[in-house]
């Protein structure tokens, strides 16, 4: 039994004959007979009963009708949720992204989004790049936004924007506005800093800039999130290395700096998981996030 010999079923209970049912199936009247004895024969029922040129269903057929149309109710609401349609797609929709993306560039992205794709059942997660790649690889995530480089044959990565790195340090007084100064790599060497954790893909990229100058530091505090490490700096702890973005305040009790000679940067970028069944949304939304975050 399958769900097409149901709906042949139905057909015929719902045409005036068989001829109709038939084509109202775009098949042969052979073939509808042919669809009905088997189902008969696999129920061991009689579905109809022939009076004139009509065919009247049996109390066995009505019942089975009743079944054949809660099947194919469901099939359809099954077909209607997994559509690869970007205008009917409301299956939940995951992004996940690290939180100075999310705080400082994503505002604006997100309330557009949400504009254009109406429908969209959007749900967020703020972790750290490794962790983004982690539930991508695994399909926990539809798209992830990240901080490259990352190296995966198993995800499609879009470039976006370059963010710069800055040094940050205390300051025993408050300073207004997003005035960028000057350091020389002397001054940083052997000083006390607060990064993110080792492993980390921001810390893989701020220790091989560090290193490339040949400075030491005291790594003191290690902490996955911006702000929390913005407020030790303020604190008086140490130095840290943050993403411009995050640093753009009117008031704080640090002083933003850079070396001059030596810029660092990060790329951010879309990365999806690639599948061999594509979701037709996810590729939509990370292209409308391309034009929206692009440089």
């Amino acid at each position: 039994m399958d769900i097409r010999q149901l709906e042949t079923l139905l057909a015929v209970m719902e045409a005036p004959t068989m001829t109709r049912a038939a084509e109202n199936l775009h098949l042969s009247t052979a073939a509808v007979s042919i669809q009905l004895n088997t189902l008969a024969n696999e129920l061991g029922l009689q579905l109809f009963v022939r009076s004139g040129r009509r065919l009247l269903p049996t109390p066995a057929g009505l019942r089975l009708a009743e079944h054949a149309r809660s099947l194919s109710g469901q099939f359809k609401r099954i077909k209607e949720e997994f559509a690869n349609d970007v205008v009917s797609d409301a299956r939940p929709f995951h992004f996940a992204t690290g939180a100075t993306a999310l705080i400082y560039r994503l505002g604006r992205p997100f309330r557009m989004l949400r504009k254009r794709f109406p429908r969209l059942d959007l749900y967020v997660s703020v972790m750290a790049t490794e962790e983004i790649v982690t539930g991508l690889v695994n399909h926990q995530f539809d798209l992830g936004l990240i901080s490259l480089p990352v190296h995966d044959e198993r995800l499609h990565i879009m470039p976006l924007f370059e963010e710069e790195l800055l040094v940050v340090r205390p300051s025993v007084t408050r300073v207004k506005g997003n005035h960028i100064g000057s350091i020389k790599p002397a001054e940083l060497d052997g000083k006390p800093f607060v990064l993110f954790p080792k492993h980390s893909n921001m810390r893989t990229v701020i220790d091989r800039y560090l290193d490339g100058l040949g400075l030491h530091r005291r790594v003191i505090m290690e902490a996955s999130d911006t702000e929390a490490i913005k407020g030790m700096v303020e604190s008086g702890f140490g130095y840290s290395i943050l993403p411009g973005y995050a640093l753009k305040q009117s008031s704080k009790f640090f002083q933003t700096l850079h070396i001059p000679g030596h810029r660092l940067v990060r790329q951010q970028a879309l990365v999806t998981p690639l599948n061999a069944y594509p979701r037709a949304l996810t590729a939509s939304v990370a292209e409308f996030l391309h034009e929206m975050l692009g440089d």
